[in-house]
Parts: structure tokens; C-alpha cells; sequence
């Protein structure tokens, strides 16, 4: 399977209503330290596929902007609004209350 591959199967499974790190899918995707990658796996995911990459946010709990993305953080805020992600007033997301606790499978 490939880097990608193993990105998007972690991605897939972070529940509707919870947000994953880009440094979190890296690790659970057995490729700690490489959070980038993440990013550049995301960024080649189609708007209207069924990878919720809109779940993936940065370690401060904001969406990281790409100016290449002809409106897909002002999307992934509303997807994320949509499914009960709440936003501070400086568009922070309280990562305490959102941020998925994946269960360790033995």
C-alpha cells in the first residue's frame, strides 16, 4: 500500500463532528514526522470525494490556507460547521473538544 493509500484510509476513518492533525494521520498512517506529506496527500483529494479531507487540520486547530485551492478553506470551514465544529471568533478550533481519539485495535 502507499504513502497516500495509508493516509487516506486513516482519514476515512475520522468520525463526522472531530477534526485528526495533520501530524496525528502521519503517525497513525506510520509515517511520523512527515505531517507535509499529509498535506500534499490531501491536496490532490478531488472536493467531492468521499475522503473527508476536510477533517485534517493544522496543530493550532485552524485550517492551513493553500492558495491553490480555489475555495477549499472557506468549503472545509463550512463542512466542518455543517457536521458541529465550532470555531472561535479568531477561527481556532477547541481541539479538546473536537480532536478524535482514535481506539488503539490489538
Amino acid at each position: 500500500m502507499s504513502s497516500y493509500e495509508n493516509i487516506y484510509k486513516v482519514v476515512r476513518q475520522i468520525p463526522q463532528g472531530k477534526v485528526a492533525t495533520y501530524g496525528q494521520v502521519a503517525e497513525l498512517a506510520n509515517l511520523c514526522g512527515k505531517p507535509r506529506l499529509v498535506g500534499y496527500a490531501l491536496y490532490r483529494v478531488d472536493i467531492s470525494s468521499d475522503i473527508p479531507w476536510h477533517r485534517v487540520v493544522n496543530a493550532k486547530g485552524e485550517i492551513s490556507y493553500s492558495p491553490l485551492r480555489q475555495g477549499g478553506d472557506h468549503t472545509q470551514k463550512v463542512l466542518l460547521e455543517q457536521e458541529g465544529v465550532e470555531f472561535s471568533p479568531k477561527g481556532k478550533i477547541n481541539l479538546r473538544k473536537h480532536l478524535w481519539q482514535p481506539t488503539l485495535q490489538y
